[in-house]
């Protein structure tokens, strides 16, 4: 739904805020300001895309559907990228489902106007090919990383990226939402976040998982959770279309 004038502005977003001030005048006319609740889903797989997002503080997930029905997620997005530009460059229909797992705001802009600025002006085309290709260096990351890793470094790595994307140690999830993330059974992650509870590394309560030992929590990770996070740091947008070179603190 559109927002009022207290809301967050478009600039929120890192990739807006870095687009050179002309080429930014030139889109903010046809940005809106929009809520995104949990639980939306912004594209299903194959679908049309009508609108690209570029979030605030809301984060929203890739996922991929297995032919057995079950799901797994493949990226992570948030106020570091735009959504939807990647699956709709050319065949302009979703690579997956794209869901909205913490709610907030985002500017949307329809997306042929967006095509027809990625034609046009050179440096908006070079900050969505670097967003794109973010995006898939994270999506091989996390497909080695489900293939290699145990489901319990999995989890300890996607807990803490949804606490870093966050910025919050309490996050609105169960062990089903987990499983589905994470493309396993839900036994097998209640047992996983159970040891983590024993340990005193997480605390669990109805609806939510917060984590009380961040630091214990990345002994326990894959190696891939520190690649993402340096990875995000590193590309993550500057002020006029620059890309950061080395990671901010």
């Amino acid at each position: 739904m559109p927002l009022s004038s207290r809301q967050p502005s478009h600039r929120t977003n890192r990739l807006l805020a870095a687009m050179q001030p002309d080429d930014f005048a030139q889109l903010a006319p046809h940005l809106e300001r929009v809520e995104l609740p949990r639980g939306t889903v912004l594209y299903e797989t194959h679908e049309s895309t009508p609108f690209i997002y570029f979030p605030h503080d809301g984060i929203i997930s890739l996922m991929t559907a297995l032919p057995d029905g079950r799901t797994v997620e493949v990226a992570v997005l948030g106020s570091e990228a735009m959504v939807g530009s990647a699956s709709t460059l050319v065949t302009r229909q979703s690579l997956g489902r794209y869901v909205v797992h913490i709610p907030g705001f985002a500017s949307r802009i329809d997306t042929a106007v967006l095509h027809r600025a990625f034609e046009e002006w050179p440096t908006l085309r070079d900050l969505v090919l670097c967003s794109d290709e973010a995006l898939l260096a994270q999506a091989l990351q996390t497909m080695a990383c489900n293939i290699v890793h145990s489901v319990e470094a999995r989890c300890c790595r996607w807990i803490l990226t949804m606490r870093d994307r966050a910025g919050q140690v309490t996050l609105p999830f169960t062990h089903e939402h987990l499983s589905r993330m994470l493309g396993v059974q839900r036994s097998t992650v209640s047992l996983v976040t159970c040891g983590l509870q024993s340990a005193g590394l997480t605390r669990q309560d109805r609806g939510v998982i917060t984590v009380t030992d961040g630091s214990g929590l990345e002994q326990i990770a894959c190696g891939c959770y520190e690649i993402a996070r340096q990875r995000s740091q590193q590309r993550a947008p500057a002020q006029n279309g620059e890309m950061s070179d080395a990671p901010r603190g």
